[in-house]
């Protein structure tokens, strides 16, 4: 009978858990919790530990348990340090506390954008190589580095915040090309433009219909992507250049408009880079998708 392992993804919104065949990635007894009830009389490790009963007690072969979580946590894996989304658990001893709860089990924590990495090397739809750098677009931008199959922590546990990075305009990678900022930046676009386009000039611009009209070369919406694509194409050379990594996966929401972005990602790579790094270089769509953070976590038990 195949291992399972349980994945539970934190996020500030809902906490996902089920528990996932270790040789397929098939996910079976799927539950989601609204983040929201947890945190209501500062109970949330409890109830992320209730939940955790329920399902141990459902599947007692289940040996090992991985958690993703949005935020900072201590280089040993063992502390919550600061996870913006729900601040009342920073500083909460999590795996000691789930450990003494539940003895005989294993635990194991991971910042959510490095756990969705790693989920790619072990249950990808591709075969990836044991280096690469998996960056998320969305919200905001996330990122991980995986070298030699293992997360690289950085020296204080926390490496790899690419959103973070100095980019264009005075502000953080994030702040250039997240989901609110590329919206912010068509609308912006769409107001000073004269030529023809399908997009609204209302305000009312999605990331869908952004895509939509780029998939019939709609010329604004190409060239909103040409300005988020340059920008992204930029700040991965930084990492490029500082890991010496050549694989790229881009996950997240806004990875739908990846066909669109990467001309610009390509002409900053192809400016900056030199032909050592740009013969292996290989950029491509991350392709767990909504299974990633889930996946991800499960991928820490191995």
């Amino acid at each position: 009978m195949a291992t399972e392992y349980l994945g539970i993804d934190v996020g500030g919104t809902n906490v996902k858990m089920g528990i996932v065949n270790a040789e397929n990635g098939n996910i079976t007894n799927f539950y989601s919790h609204d983040t929201v009830s947890w945190r209501q009389n500062n109970r949330f490790v409890e109830s992320l530990g209730d939940a955790i009963a329920v399902m141990l007690n459902e599947n007692p072969e289940v040996q090992k348990t991985g958690i993703g979580v949005p935020g900072l946590i201590t280089r040993d894996r063992t502390t919550l340090l600061e996870i913006t989304a729900i601040p009342e658990i920073d500083g909460t001893s999590l795996i000691p506390y789930l450990q003494k709860r539940f003895p005989g089990k294993d635990f194991f924590l991971e910042n959510d954008a490095n756990a969705a990495a790693l989920g790619e090397y072990y249950f990808g739809e591709e075969s990836v190589p044991e280096d690469y750098i998996f960056v998320t677009l969305g919200t905001g931008v996330g990122g991980a580095a995986i070298i030699d199959k293992q997360v690289f922590k950085g020296g204080g546990g926390n490496a790899m915040e690419p959103g973070h990075m100095p980019s264009a305009n005075g502000k953080v990678l994030e702040r250039n090309i997240g989901k609110n900022e590329l919206l912010a930046l068509a609308t912006k676009m769409r107001s000073e433009f004269t030529g023809n386009t399908k997009l609204p000039n209302d305000g009312s611009i999605s990331t869908t219909g952004l895509v939509a009209a780029a998939t019939e070369g709609d010329e604004l919406a190409l060239k909103i992507f040409d300005v988020i694509g340059t920008l992204l194409g930029d700040g991965l050379v930084s990492m490029i250049r500082i890991l010496d990594i050549t694989t790229i996966l881009i996950g997240g929401g806004l990875s739908a408009s990846f066909d669109f972005i990467m001309p610009a990602v390509n002409r900053q790579l192809k400016y900056w880079l030199t032909p050592y790094y740009i013969k292996t270089l290989e950029i491509k769509r991350a392709t767990l998708a909504n299974d990633a953070g889930l996946l991800g976590a499960a991928s820490l038990c191995f």
